[in-house]
């Protein structure tokens, strides 16, 4: 039987509690196994249709229940108060590339390290003692700025976040700081990296296209000195929305998990 549970955690840092949803592979309560963890963002936007801020989610519950990738995922929701989404996932306040691309200045951002910290000290230990988790075998995903805020976690927690997908990644908000922050770590210990983006992220606006498409190269350009194992795509006609997102949901996953079995991992 597969098992989706939701219920709130309290932020310390945040002063607030969030809505985090479980997944819980076939099977889990019929055996003794124990699961590699997937930390996941816009955790509204990740399972389930009826569940999404937008009417469209991942559909991650439907592929999951039918691949057998037996695995523990586990999704956050994101603030939807004011810019309270672009705090959290933006570890520094947006800067120069940002006001570029939103034609002004943009005070947001810069909780980003205390959003994983959250992850780290309060909701890890929190699903590792809930759980049968493999407390070693830990990955994280994102999308947009959920993509950034991965990126970020692999940089400060590489020996704990040992697998990243960034699915087309907002890193124009803060551009400057996060390729300095590649270029001074040290990623040797990350295992899978997967990155792509679309080729039309903004729609038929080609000038911007492009722009946002030398963006993420930059990125890419530094993590191919860093990272032994990245899977980047570019993804042709795709735009930003999630009719177009969760089209590499498997691709995404089939790499991050490609060694793992599907018959689970014993104790």
């Amino acid at each position: 039987m597969i098992v989706l549970e939701n219920f709130p955690v309290y932020m310390s840092s945040f002063e607030q509690e969030r809505m985090i949803r479980v997944y819980l592979p076939n099977g889990y309560n019929e055996t003794h196994k124990r699961y590699p963890v997937l930390y996941m963002h816009d955790g509204q936007n990740v399972f389930v249709d009826e569940d999404s801020s937008n009417g469209v989610s991942l559909g991650m519950k439907d592929y999951l229940d039918q691949s057998g990738l037996e695995i523990i995922v586990v999704a956050i929701d994101f603030n939807p108060e004011g810019k309270e989404r672009v705090n959290e996932y933006c570890p520094w306040v947006n800067g120069e590339i940002s006001k570029k691309v939103l034609g002004y200045s943009c005070s947001s951002g810069g909780r980003g390290k205390e959003y994983i910290d959250f992850i780290l000290r309060e909701l890890k230990p929190l699903i590792d003692h809930k759980y049968r988790t493999l407390e070693d075998q830990t990955s994280m995903a994102g999308i947009s700025l959920g993509a950034q805020i991965s990126t970020y976690a692999a940089c400060n927690y590489p020996h704990i976040f040992k697998r990243i997908a960034a699915i087309s990644p907002g890193f124009y908000r803060n551009q400057e700081e996060m390729e300095t922050l590649l270029r001074n770590s040290d990623l040797s210990a990350i295992e899978n990296f997967y990155m792509d983006f679309g080729t039309k992220e903004v729609g038929e606006d080609e000038e911007m296209n492009q722009f946002f498409l030398g963006l993420t190269n930059g990125v890419v350009e530094i993590l191919k000195g860093k990272v032994a194992n990245l899977n980047f795509q570019f993804i042709e006609n795709a735009e930003h929305r999630y009719e177009f997102f969760r089209k590499r949901i498997p691709g995404m996953l089939s790499y991050l998990y490609s060694d793992l079995k599907q018959t689970g991992m014993a104790d």
